[in-house]
């Protein structure tokens, strides 16, 4: 369970920061558009608008015991993964910064349908 929760957080997170590296305000518009009918993609993440981050203690008990059960489940390759991704986004890891923590401290992401993404810290015992 917490493989595919971070295989999707992670996958969440690289298609925000590409579709974020893409955007150039010079760069023309395509010559051939869709029609403005034409339904969205469901399957696009969206874009990252804000970052909350999280220490596990912060969290109610059961949620805590929640995100340490999805832990436990995954993998360190995806975790690697999630965290590279993070240190390449300058938005995310400014928000870790604010936190006194870094992407080595994140254990779980979450990507919300509104653009939050919220990364879940525990910091060495």
């Amino acid at each position: 369970m917490r493989t595919i929760a971070v295989l999707a957080a992670g996958a969440s997170l690289a298609f925000a920061v590409t579709a974020n590296a893409q955007t150039t305000p010079s760069a023309p518009p395509p010559a051939a558009q869709p029609p403005a009918s034409a339904p969205a993609t469901p399957s696009a993440a969206p874009a990252i608008t804000r970052v909350n981050v999280v220490d596990i203690k912060e969290l109610p008990e059961a949620t805590q015991t929640k995100v340490n059960e999805v832990v436990a489940q995954g993998n360190e390759t995806d975790l690697q993964n999630l965290r590279t991704s993070i240190d390449g986004t300058p938005q995310i890891k400014s928000a870790l910064d604010a936190k006194g923590v870094v992407s080595a401290h994140v254990i779980a992401a979450s990507m919300g349908k509104d653009g939050t993404l919220t990364l879940v810290t525990k910091k060495p015992s």
